[in-house]
């Protein structure tokens, strides 16, 4: 038994937020209702076409899902929805601001109907404010929050390479909703969440706002090293490969000094006598390893940093990390089924010896449809009458 078996989700979702929210419910054991244009689908599934023809995104986030095509502005859709939240348990949204709202499907114009409903919205600034009506996209998110402040080089702010500020709210409508499925436990009661990409992204960035706390200066854009701990970050090695390494504290600066550099002295010196000082002198300290390490390869370097214990890590691309042997050791990896064959997909995060994850396939545009309408009680000569209106 998983979880969250016998618990079931209807979805009004596109791009990556919410169904990476419903696809961690559906890793759980949730069946996911997930509602599409008839057509169309999902925009995420037009993306790129990297996997065999399918967008890297959609792969991602989507597998073990239904799909349901409706069109939502269909006379005939309030009817469907209504009949699927009858069972259903939480309703995720993530529509443009207001939609959900226009359609009938916010929780003010449900929770009477449907008392034991949790409803999950996620937006780019939440229900209210000066914001709410703002267009939200995962980079204007990175750049809102402050991210791109502190992120990149000296010269030039960076986004970060995957969608975190997506990432985040979906992890905080997760989150969120598994609480309020213990609430309503207790209570028999549904509730409402609301979950702001910004504020998500600005939970993460509390170190630097605390760094910066009273008007202090932030830290500075400081590429892939730290921007306030040195030596922390990415050294070339006498071979044109970058070895990762990073000095927490006094006592591993000694050891990195005596072992590593093979320069004792340096752990005395007085430009160095600190975390502080290191930092404001990181660009002497900076050349003197860098010729230390110009004799050695990123192996020999790398040597070193574990035999003194040294915290290290190799610079991996993403060929690199399909063959991790850390990852093959523990055999995070599985295959899902999809409608381009099986395709390997990484086992959710957290491994527990008490249920296993459900890794169904990633679903065509649609596959579901008249297996959920029959279900509600639609006779194939419906369907196929609400099919020639486009109405699914």
């Amino acid at each position: 038994m998983r979880p969250l078996d016998g618990i079931t989700v209807i979805t009004l979702e596109h791009a990556i937020a919410a169904p990476f929210c419903t696809r961690q419910l559906a890793d759980l054991g949730a069946r996911v209702i997930k509602i599409e244009r008839p057509g169309v689908g999902d925009f995420a599934r037009a993306y790129d076409e990297r996997v065999h023809g399918m967008a890297s995104h959609f792969v991602w986030t989507n597998r073990s899902k239904e799909s349901l095509t409706l069109d939502v502005k269909h006379d005939e859709a309030k009817v469907i929805l209504s009949r699927l939240l009858a069972d259903a348990d939480v309703l995720v949204q993530n529509l443009a601001p207001g939609a959900a709202a226009r359609l009938g499907m916010s929780y003010d114009a449900l929770h009477e109907k449907f008392p034991q409903l949790i409803v999950c919205d996620i937006s780019g600034y939440g229900a209210d404010g000066p914001y709410r009506d703002k267009k939200a996209y995962d980079l204007l998110i990175q750049s809102e929050s402050g991210f791109l402040s502190v992120t990149g080089t000296h010269d030039e702010p960076s986004k970060a390479g995957c969608s975190v500020a997506d990432i985040a709210a979906g992890m905080y409508a997760y989150t969120n909703i598994l609480a309020a499925l213990i609430q309503r436990g207790r209570t028999g009661k549904g509730c409402r969440i609301d979950v702001s990409m910004l504020e998500s992204m600005v939970e993460w960035m509390s170190f630097p706002l605390y760094y910066a706390f009273d008007g202090a200066p932030p830290p500075v854009r400081a590429g892939a090293s730290h921007a306030t701990i040195y030596p922390y970050g990415p050294f070339p090695a006498g071979d044109g490969k970058t070895v990762m390494l990073g000095l927490q504290n006094e006592r591993e600066w000694v050891v990195f000094c005596e072992q590593v550099l093979q320069q004792p002295e340096l752990a005395t010196d007085a430009r160095f006598a600190s975390n502080t000082l290191r930092s404001a002198a990181r660009k002497e300290l900076y050349g003197i390893i860098r010729d230390t390490f110009a004799s050695m390869t990123a192996e020999q370097v790398t040597e070193r940093l574990e035999k003194a214990q040294i915290a290290n890590a190799r610079l991996n691309d993403m060929q690199d990390l399909w063959e991790h042997a850390q990852l093959r050791a523990r055999q995070r990896w599985a295959e899902v089924a999809s409608p381009v064959g099986k395709l390997p997909a990484l086992l959710p995060p957290g491994a527990s010896n008490g249920w296993e994850a459900r890794m169904d396939a990633i679903p065509a545009l649609g596959e579901h449809t008249d297996a959920i309408l029959s279900t509600l009680g639609y006779a194939a000569d419906k369907i196929a009458s609400l099919k020639q209106e486009k109405a699914i």
